[in-house]
């Protein structure tokens, strides 16, 4: 017996030897990938030696490559119990847990098997996977540059570092940890020089943060190489688009398009095709990207990309609904897509379902935690319904020498999406030296604004002006109801009833002359630049006269950012009775004119830049037969933007327009404003 059994051994030896001899062709189907021939073939190998070791660990390891992590971990356990001292098996049990996203087990795993062998590559490289799975990067660069110190310059090793740089720099990111975020990059550049993962993520990068330059230089460096081309011009487009160049990436992005070909990288014909489409878009030739996007639609009616890029158009052309059904679509194929979320916010934004708009930009930060463009467009809404205060103090002067000093405060509070309080004092002092007219008058006025319906608000104020002139003293009920309408898309309709008190100077005060106003404003914009205003004003007043106004616009928006449009006004006023030594009051009055305007908006500009916006034009009018007289008018603001909450700028006008002034006079005004949110966010919002 004791003779025998040395023997027997080495009769194991060698049927293991010679049949691990032949498991050759298993071996390579793992080595190469192909994962299912493995699991055949060494399925058939267990089905006549089921104990044997190998097999049972090359099986585990095609299974659990093969998509069933599961039944793996289970075979890898009974493995250990069978063989609890052998290393190769314990590496692949805690490999399995990694299959199976055991993450937290698996670190504690490795972290022994490590203690047992601090030399082995196959456990220091595990762990690091694990710990960069757990997103504990900066240790697990530590573990991976030990398993290098192993084996200098493994592949498997190298790969992962770089992932784990690109995973840490994205942690940074998605943190607004900018500067790190690139630092991490530029390592992982200097690493893996050229590197098309590391540059398309440090151009995203770049765009993030609105580094455009920097992001402009690194697609530029990633387009050295041929195969990354059409990444680039993609990306270039994109870059110009965020710089305002909207032809210039409509040129990028249909030369990418017009080279894809049957020799394209699949993955790239997606990605060039939306980013084309998309350029279309900005550059409003709605017509040609809706009949490729049509195109799109009747071979794959239900891609999200493109469903996206159809709700993009809509919202482009103020069909906003229609863009919201797209975007249900999107969200009922993938409740976590981003652009389903974001984008439905802001076309719920648009339409004026506020708090529904909220709802959808949360859902996108539950999916996309600290995503920056859902965590502005939750701050932009928020802004909108945070109680501000404003303050205007103005100066004003005429050739008719009559001056003015004006203070006005108002507050708006909103409680709610809907509702807001609406409370505003204004002081006047006026004067005239020739006549030895002055008068004050104060007026104090509380409402509030409701929005009945998406499209329908309500806005009511009333109150009281309390004048004092020439040593007369009087009170007058003041009011302004209006509601305003957006009837259709590209349109907005305000109609409503004024009654005030006429205050332009001294002498008017002194006269206490009210005014009634029913008014109308309508504004009608469309999608190829043109845009037609017009404002109606019918007033009866209190001494017996009647005033019909009429005012009308036809302009064109020749750029977006900054702002420019230029047009033709024209103003027509006729009075009943002309009363023209009390006020202007002419039988008929004619204005036209051209302007041009260019504004940076406020509610665009960031904190620490300033807004400004400048109106010139020149034109003719006509009062009652006289001759024709030249006209100008000159408008301006500058202001500063010193933080999300506070904002402030000067303006000024100047007119010779004799309808600018009750009196007919030309009228110069200067006045600074100063505008600050009261808190940090709406009082309802938690």
């Amino acid at each position: 017996m004791i003779v025998k059994r040395p023997l027997i051994y080495l009769l194991i030896f060698l049927l293991n030897y010679t049949y691990a001899q032949n498991m050759k062709e298993g071996f390579n189907y793992l080595e190469t990938g192909n994962y299912q021939d493995a699991e055949i073939y060494f399925k058939n190998i267990l089905s006549d030696y089921p104990t044997n070791k190998t097999a049972r660990l090359c099986y585990g390891r095609a299974i659990g490559l093969n998509g069933k992590a599961n039944d793996a971990e289970i075979l890898f356990k009974a493995l250990l119990e069978d063989f609890p001292n052998d290393f190769e098996v314990k590496l692949n049990y805690g490999e399995s847990l990694l299959w199976n996203k055991k993450f937290t087990p698996a670190k504690a795993y490795f972290k022994q098997l490590i203690t047992e062998d601090p030399k082995s590559f196959a456990a220091l490289l595990s762990y690091a996977n694990t710990l960069s799975n757990l997103k504990e990067y900066p240790e697990a660069l530590t573990y991976v540059n030990k398993a290098l110190n192993v084996s200098p310059g493994n592949i498997n090793a190298l790969t992962s570092k770089k992932y784990m740089y690109l995973g840490y720099a994205y942690q940074k990111q998605q943190a607004q940890q900018y500067q790190e975020a690139e630092a991490l990059l530029q390592e992982n550049h200097r690493l893996f020089k050229n590197d098309k993962d590391t540059l398309i993520n440090l151009a995203n990068l770049y765009l993030i943060a609105n580094q455009l330059e920097d992001a402009e230089n690194t697609y530029n460096t990633l387009a050295q190489k041929a195969e990354n081309m059409l990444t680039a011009l993609n990306g270039l487009a994109l870059v110009a688009h965020l710089n305002n160049k909207e032809k210039k990436a409509l040129q990028l992005s249909e030369q990418a398009f017009l080279s894809l070909g049957a020799n394209t990288d699949a993955n790239m014909i997606k990605p060039t095709t939306e980013r084309y489409i998309q350029a279309l878009i900005w550059n409003k030739k709605f017509k040609t990207a809706s009949q490729l996007i049509s195109n799109l639609i009747k071979s794959s009616p239900n891609e999200n990309w493109i469903l996206a890029l159809r709700a993009t158009l809509n919202i482009y052309k103020s069909d906003f609904k229609k863009s919201v059904t797209d975007y249900n679509q999107i969200l009922l194929n993938d409740s976590s897509s981003f652009d389903g979320n974001l984008g439905k916010a802001n076309a719920l934004k648009a339409l004026g379902f506020y708090k529904n708009a909220y709802t959808s930009a949360e859902n996108t930060l539950k999916f996309y935690h600290k995503q920056k463009d859902a965590t502005n467009f939750i701050n932009d809404l928020n802004t909108n319904f945070t109680p501000f205060g404003e303050t205007k103090a103005s100066y004003s002067f005429d050739n008719g020498d009559n001056k003015a000093f004006n203070v006005q405060t108002g507050i708006e509070f909103p409680t709610s999406t809907k509702f807001k309080w609406l409370v505003n004092y204004a002081h006047r002092n006026t004067s005239n030296k020739i006549t030895n007219n002055e008068a004050t008058s104060n007026t104090l006025f509380a409402g509030f604004a409701y929005q009945i319906l998406n499209n329908i608000t309500l806005h009511a104020n009333g109150g009281i002006t309390a004048a004092t002139a020439n040593g007369n003293n009087f009170t007058q009920f003041v009011t302004d109801v209006s509601l305003h309408l957006k009837p259709f898309k590209l349109q907005v309709l305000d109609v409503g009833y004024k009654r005030e008190i006429q205050s332009f100077n001294a002498e008017l005060i002194n006269r206490e002359i009210v005014m009634n106003n029913l008014y109308a404003n309508y504004n009608l914009s469309t999608n190829f630049n043109l845009g037609w205003f017009t404002q109606y004003f019918y007033t009866w007043q209190n001494d017996n006269n009647n005033r019909n106004l009429l005012f009308t616009s036809l302009y064109y928006n020749i750029l977006s950012k900054p702002a420019l449009k230029a047009g033709l006004n024209y103003q027509y006023i006729t009075f009943k009775n002309q009363v023209p030594t009390i006020y202007f009051s002419p039988e008929k009055f004619n204005a036209g004119e051209i302007f041009v305007n260019l504004i940076k908006n406020e509610i665009i500009t960031k904190p620490n830049e300033w807004f400004y916006e400048l109106t010139a034009a020149t034109g003719l009018q006509f009062i009652n037969n006289d001759k024709s007289q030249s006209t100008y008018r000159i408008q301006g603001k500058l202001g500063y933007k010193f933080s999300n909450r506070c904002l402030s700028n000067i303006y000024g006008t100047r007119s010779n327009i004799a309808s600018a002034t009750a009196a007919g006079f030309t009228y110069t005004e200067i006045g600074v404003r100063f505008k600050w949110l009261l808190f940090n966010s709406p009082v309802f919002r938690k």
